[in-house]
């Protein structure tokens, strides 16, 4: 395992003298059924209002775009170009993706996966037109579709936080304190270059 959240979460875990036990899942959207279960403790997932009904999040440390690949004879040039009739766009089940992609397109179809993998697989094997994800995750994908291309512009921004089970007020402040710290220190953006990341910044200070 590797990547900013586990950076982060490795570092956390060395302040406060424990040891970080990994609850995998195989897509960020599924990472709520795991607070449902009680799962987890801590755990790193994009900002949204819908699942800020049953978790708090504290603000964002890092803003990751999200866009599209598309295969090599696609005309979809920019994002507004697939939202037509016909076109079919795999996307992650309940991702963020997902989720706001559901709010803003008109014609287009969604056609979920239930892995990121999964989505990505769709467009592959002909079954979507589009595969939309964080732009990280589509530049790794480019690689094993010869001649796709990423947009350039994006649908959206993930902007991504710490979230914590309702009803711990003392954790939400800790950790909220720890995510303006790690800005500021430059520890998140030390994260972003070891993973090597693409379209992704550190987010700004908190208001």
């Amino acid at each position: 395992m590797r990547g900013v959240s586990v950076d982060l979460a490795h570092d956390i875990a060395s302040r406060i003298g424990i040891q970080v036990r990994p609850a995998v899942y195989p897509r960020p959207g599924a990472v709520m059924e795991g607070l449902r279960s009680n799962a987890w403790d801590v755990a790193f997932l994009g900002i949204d209002p819908s699942r800020s009904a049953e978790a708090d999040f504290t603000p964002a440390y890092m803003e990751v775009d999200l866009t599209y690949l598309v295969p090599e004879n696609s005309d979809i040039q920019k994002i507004p170009d697939a939202d037509k009739p016909g076109i079919r766009i795999a996307v992650p089940r309940n991702d963020l993706v997902d989720i706001l992609l559901g709010r803003i397109l008109k014609h287009a179809q969604l056609v979920r996966a239930d892995t990121v993998a999964g989505a990505f697989d769709l467009l592959r094997s002909g079954h979507a037109d589009v595969c939309a994800e964080p732009r990280p995750n589509l530049v790794e994908d480019q690689e094993h579709l010869p001649r796709s291309r990423v947009l350039s512009d994006r649908c959206g921004v993930n902007r991504v936080g710490i979230v914590i089970p309702k009803g711990n007020a003392g954790h939400l402040t800790y950790l909220t304190e720890f995510v303006e710290e790690a800005k500021v220190s430059g520890l998140v953006q030390r994260a972003i270059d070891h993973a090597g990341l693409r379209g992704v910044q550190v987010a700004p200070r908190a208001a």
